[in-house]
């Protein structure tokens, strides 16, 4: 199914369900981003080890289990 279809479809699931007026408010709570992640992602990680990320990542889910 085309994306174009799906999001055709999910928004009249939406209306039906939800009626219009709740509907645009769910829509409008998101938001296009802007920039370019591919290139934000290479220029902030570019000095980064797979080691130095996969320590991080561990520490992040050891911080995580802690709550």
């Amino acid at each position: 199914m085309p994306l174009s279809e799906l999001t055709e479809q999910a928004i009249a699931v939406l209306c039906k369900e939800f009626g219009i007026v709740n509907t645009i408010r769910f829509l409008n709570q998101y938001e296009q981003g802007t920039g370019d992640y591919t290139v934000e992602r290479e220029t902030r990680f570019k000095d980064l080890t797979l080691e130095e990320y996969l320590a991080t990542l561990q520490a992040l889910r050891k911080n995580r289990s802690a709550l």
